[in-house]
């Protein structure tokens, strides 16, 4: 049997080979699993399963069609765990019920569950689930389950910082390919992205500045900005017209204000 220090090492090395870049949650609970010798489920706070790792043996076909399929826990069951605020361990379904479904039996006997809460700023950001079979979780069992919890809260924590700032980034790109554009050329890109279906689609600059009243030259100065500003991406097909697609999901957005 390992030490408790010998078992956090494994975690500890898996940030250090992290090395500032974002923990794989999938990795993570195969470490936990290892460490623990538990099946090991981290789910977000909106129920979807972020990594999961199975103990050999342990496995049921509910299980499987949950983490494999639906790729979330049930709503109800999500809710009986983010109301638990504080380490649970080593307890048991009433008549051995399937957590999932109380009107079937689990197929394992004494199956021991333990719910650790993942917390981050001052805010609940998921739970770790474990559970053993016909083992108890020990002290130092729990002693790494809330330090991988602790772990996971500041790789969750984290990732939505990365996603908050690259949402700026991409903000401030597009207000930047925006303010380059003469007053002709923001009518122009008006009329281009009215023309689109969606995302992406094919333009004939002649025709548009036949309709808009503006030269092809205007048109085409507007789009060379906006790919030089990568909030989009063009391609010429000849006499068929251009292929646009649009690589910045907050461009139309703010085309949408300015016609307001």
């Amino acid at each position: 049997m390992e030490s408790l220090l010998e078992r956090s090492r494994k975690i500890n090395r898996l940030l250090q080979r992290a090395a500032g870049n974002p923990v794989d949650f999938q990795e993570m609970a195969s470490v936990m699993r290892d460490v623990l010798g538990a099946n090991t489920y981290i789910v977000g706070r909106h129920a979807r399963v972020l990594g999961y790792a199975f103990v050999e043996g342990f496995t049921c076909d509910i299980m499987e069609d949950i983490v494999f399929q639906s790729e979330r826990f049930p709503e109800q069951y999500n809710e009986q765990l983010l109301r638990i605020d504080e380490t649970q361990a080593n307890f048991c379904q009433v008549g051995n019920a399937c957590v999932f479904d109380l009107d079937k039996k689990c197929v394992f006997n004494n199956k021991l569950t333990t719910v650790v809460p993942i917390v981050g700023g001052g805010q609940r950001l998921g739970t770790l689930v474990l559970s053993k079979f016909n083992v108890r979780f020990d002290d130092e069992d729990l002693v790494l389950a809330e330090y991988g919890a602790t772990v996971v809260g500041m790789e969750i924590l984290r990732s939505k910082a990365d996603k908050i700032e690259e949402e700026a980034r991409k903000r401030a790109a597009v207000h930047v390919a925006l303010a380059t554009l003469s007053y002709s050329e923001l009518e122009a890109v008006e009329h281009i992205f009215a023309e689109l279906d969606g995302d992406e689609g094919i333009l004939v600059a002649s025709k548009i500045a036949d309709r808009a009243g503006i030269t092809r030259s205007v048109i085409v100065n507007a789009l060379r900005k906006f790919e030089s500003a990568g909030v989009i991406e063009s391609k010429s097909l000849g006499m068929k017209g251009t292929y646009i697609r649009i690589l910045n999901d907050h461009l139309l957005e703010e085309l949408e204000k300015l016609r307001r």
